[in-house]
């Protein structure tokens, strides 16, 4: 069954589907009408951190030009530069299996591609949303369907898969909004660039 989340909401996955082991994340969106003089190009990454919220190494950084982990336990399909399939338009597989133990958060942003030069932000943005699948069963899990209150942001923090003190995977429906490109994330995270 799946669940549609506001945002702050929670799912516990190891509870509520015990035999989970792998999940599908697809985001998806469109673009509004707008002229910009550019096409949209919106970039999903993966930040996987330890307890100190860091990366625990660039390469646990993963998005268009690092499209897995070093232990394969995430990977991106690759970058969709213009959001205008049907269904989801970047999609990031995840093994719990292969997620090494002192991982404790996946955090799923998404930018858009050089949105200050292109003049653009997620105003211009419409039917966003993250939305996980059991990657064995095909079954959608959980939803978060962004609303309208991002009017100038250039990124956002969808969604975060954590582990909790018990050892159990949990996904949070985040939704921040921020000013900040991509880098901003990487340094942010404790990366090198």
């Amino acid at each position: 069954m799946s669940i549609n989340l506001d945002k702050g909401g929670r799912i516990n996955l190891s509870k509520n589907h015990p035999a989970l082991s792998k999940i599908r994340v697809g985001l998806g969106w469109d673009c509004k009408k707008f002229d910009t003089g550019s096409n949209f190009d919106l970039d999903a990454s993966v930040f996987i951190l330890g307890a100190n919220s860091k990366l625990l190494s660039d390469q646990h950084f993963v998005f268009y030009n690092n499209l897995q982990s070093p232990e394969g336990a995430v990977k991106h399909s690759g970058d969709n530069r213009s959001g205008d399939a049907q269904g989801d338009d970047e999609v990031i597989n995840v093994d719990f299996a292969k997620i090494p133990p002192q991982a404790t958060e996946l955090s799923f942003v998404v930018t858009i591609h050089e949105a200050d030069i292109r003049r653009q932000n997620f105003g211009q943005i419409e039917n966003s949303y993250i939305r996980l699948y059991d990657d064995v069963t095909g079954d959608v899990i959980g939803q978060y369907q962004l609303g309208d209150e991002f009017s100038n942001e250039t990124s956002l923090q969808f969604g975060s898969v954590y582990r909790n003190e018990a050892g159990e995977w949990l996904f949070k429906a985040v939704g921040a909004g921020y000013k900040r490109g991509l880098i901003d994330f990487v340094r942010a995270y404790g990366g090198n660039v």
